[in-house]
């Protein structure tokens, strides 16, 4: 299994390279991840739409589905894909540290 060194501390990774465990993710984890995913910088946009996804996932038990991001975050369709290109709803979990979504391929 792949790992991920933060701060000296190696986080394993699932198949998919997101966090096997969710307990692992803290804010400097998702700098990390942001700039592994080619993101230099997480602005207020990305953080809103990170810690909405992760305030999902806690009460629901899975991140939310791209549509339900742009009606509920308040960041639009245009804004999202331009702050987590290539699949941001897939993006915008595995930096929030939580698994890719059922929905995504």
């Amino acid at each position: 299994m792949a790992t991920l060194e933060v701060l000296g501390k190696s986080l394993e990774l699932d198949a998919d390279g997101h966090l096997a465990h969710l307990h692992d993710w803290s804010e400097d984890v998702a700098r990390v991840l942001a700039a592994q995913e080619g993101l230099a910088e997480l602005t207020p946009q990305h953080w809103a739409v990170i810690r909405y996804m992760r305030s999902v996932f806690e009460k629901e038990g899975d991140a939310p589905s791209i549509r339900r991001l742009t009606k509920e975050s308040g960041v639009d369709t245009k804004t999202l894909y331009q702050l987590f290109p290539k699949g941001p709803a897939k993006r915008a979990a595995k930096i929030a540290g939580l698994p890719k979504p059922k929905g995504c391929i």
